[in-house]
């Protein structure tokens, strides 16, 4: 399957940060300024590929439709988690804090799950999942995913990340909250994306399959990154440049991949 120019870089910049986290994990360098660096260059992909995507709809204000808007609001959250591994990194490297969770970097990343939720169902929609809306079982498929998409999430964000306590007495409040609202804000973008391609997958177009896929694939990892994020911050075992941050590379990788597909076709190399 062929992809454009967009995508082709974005896979040369996840198998370059796939190879520096090996290097990392191999020499056990990850804990001081080399994580740091990781930690930086992995915001890099939805700094600079969420503001081409803002620049890129700027630029075609004649082309309407849900394609834009999943391009805009998906290439928003992309900028938004960018601007805020920047501020994350401004603390790593100037303040010498190695974990400034929570702080002024949740700016960047608290509303950047909600621009994903808007922008999963735009990219969904434009690629044919209203038709699917229209089928028999449709309210029944709605149903029954949301109950099977919550029992999960809650498996993992309660009993697993949280070992059963939705607050711990020893964290911060702003903190408990934050532990909470990214789960469940990914939790939520990729309930509504599942819903909405799933009752029509067979329906989207072929062209749009793999951008579809990445797309909700990309949610689902970064609903295990934020979790797998939580559970360390709380038992004190995060790092820059750990497992938790090759997640959200990959997550982050999917989700800018899955936008790029819905350039249009001219863009193909």
């Amino acid at each position: 399957m062929k992809i454009n120019g967009a995508q082709k870089h974005s896979v040369y910049f996840i198998v370059c940060m796939i190879v520096f986290w090996i290097i990392l994990a191999v020499t056990h360098t990850a804990s001081g300024m080399a994580g740091y660096a990781f930690s930086f260059a992995m915001g890099l992909l939805p700094f600079l590929g969420g503001l081409f995507a803002l620049l890129y709809e700027n630029k075609s204000s004649e082309r309407k439709g849900f394609i834009d808007k999943g391009i805009f609001f998906a290439g928003l959250g992309l900028f938004l988690w960018g601007c805020g591994e920047v501020i994350w990194s401004y603390y790593n490297f100037v303040q010498g804090v190695a974990a400034p969770y929570p702080s002024f970097a949740d700016l960047g990343f608290a509303p950047s799950v909600f621009f994903y939720c808007i922008g999963a169902v735009y990219l969904a929609r434009a690629a044919g999942a209203d038709v699917g809306l229209e089928r028999k079982y449709a309210k029944l498929f709605i149903l029954i995913a949301s109950i099977a998409m919550f029992a999960v999430s809650y498996y993992v964000l309660v009993v697993v990340v949280r070992q059963g306590v939705l607050v711990h007495s020893g964290d911060p409040v702003l903190k408990s909250i934050f532990d909470l609202a990214y789960p469940v804000g990914d939790f939520v973008s990729l309930t509504a994306a599942v819903v909405l391609s799933g009752l029509s997958f067979r329906y989207i177009a072929k062209e749009y399959h793999l951008a579809i896929v990445s797309v909700l694939a990309g949610l689902a990892m970064m609903f295990i990154a934020d979790s797998v994020f939580s559970y360390t911050t709380s038992i004190g075992t995060y790092f820059n440049g750990d497992f938790g941050d090759l997640i959200f590379t990959l997550a982050l990788f999917l989700l800018s991949f899955g936008v790029f597909g819905f350039l249009p076709k001219k863009d193909i190399v």
